[in-house]
């Protein structure tokens, strides 16, 4: 199957190569990649043949939207458009309207696997039409996983059911991450713990708490025991936000999730504003001892 794949970054570029090597055609278009085959998104769509499936594979917001109007005028009656980033679910409605004005189709489809997806496949989660879902169905069964389709590809539903899927599965996702980074802080701060990356790897066979994350978690501790080449800020892509927001919406209670969200913005900070409130209520209720900001800051004297 022939495929216009615009964005050929970490995903984009693994994904076209995994596409090419199961037999498909893959026509790929990124203005900052020298991996690209053509030099412009009119000259991507004058080298597929029609009706075209394109692929869209950047940044989540205005370069997925920009990207999808450009589409838009650029594409014929029946040609597809899936937008396989990271974007909010509310703007697949956006992008399937702007589309369906010239005719165009639309999918969304949520994509996990990360770098590795090149290797073991990606997950996949799509919203759209059964026809178009159908339709692309080969490009998807050489991406997924091998083994059972329904166990690495779901039609979650209608346009941004697919990308809802992925919000939440990186809600989850957070969650997971958070407990087994609390894990380890906990058997590194423990004198009686000789053999901390001994002990996680000890999990990963046999444990209920064994998982592809987990093994990531011993491939980092191998290559750097200590974690000292790292600084412990962690950033967010925004689908963690976005799980939240849903869940107030929905009243649905995420505790887990909200507080791993949480730690990633408290990784960010040198010195905590609200950490310095408790410290000044303590004081003033209760007489506690309080560390001084100065020369002498973080050296653990006590005034």
């Amino acid at each position: 199957m022939q495929l216009g794949l615009v964005g050929l970054g970490r995903m984009g570029g693994n994904m076209a190569e995994r596409l090419r090597t199961a037999g498909h055609e893959v026509v790929g278009y990124d203005p900052h990649a020298e991996a690209s085959n053509v030099s412009s998104l009119a000259d991507l769509v004058k080298a597929l043949a029609a009706p075209r499936v394109v692929w869209v594979m950047v940044p989540a917001g205005e370069p997925t939207k920009d990207t999808v109007r450009q589409l838009g005028e650029l594409l014929d009656d029946g040609d597809l458009v899936i937008d396989g980033g990271n974007s909010r679910f509310t703007d697949d409605q956006i992008n399937a309207a702007l589309l369906a004005e010239h005719s165009v189709h639309y999918m969304d489809c949520g994509v996990s696997g990360g770098i590795w997806g090149r290797e073991v496949g990606y997950g996949l989660m799509c919203g759209g039409a059964a026809d178009d879902v159908e339709r692309a169905m080969p490009i998807f069964d050489a991406l997924r996983p091998e083994g059972p389709r329904d166990e690495g590809f779901v039609h979650a539903g209608p346009v941004g059911a697919g990308h809802y899927a992925k919000m939440v599965h990186n809600g989850i996702e957070y969650g997971l991450m958070q407990a087994y980074a609390e894990g380890y802080e906990l058997l590194d701060a423990k004198d009686l713990i000789e053999d901390v990356p001994g002990v996680i790897k000890a999990w990963s066979r046999g444990t209920v708490v064994r998982s592809w994350l987990l093994d990531l978690l011993v491939r980092a501790l191998e290559q750097d025991p200590g974690l000292a080449e790292l600084e412990g800020y962690v950033d967010d892509s925004g689908e963690g936000r976005w799980t939240v927001e849903e869940a107030i919406e929905n009243r649905v209670p995420m505790p887990v999730i909200s507080a791993a969200l949480f730690a990633r913005f408290a990784s960010r900070q040198d010195e905590s504003p609200a950490m310095k409130a408790v410290a000044a209520l303590r004081q003033q209720f209760g007489g506690h001892a309080v560390h001084k900001a100065g020369p002498t800051s973080g050296t653990g004297e006590v005034s």
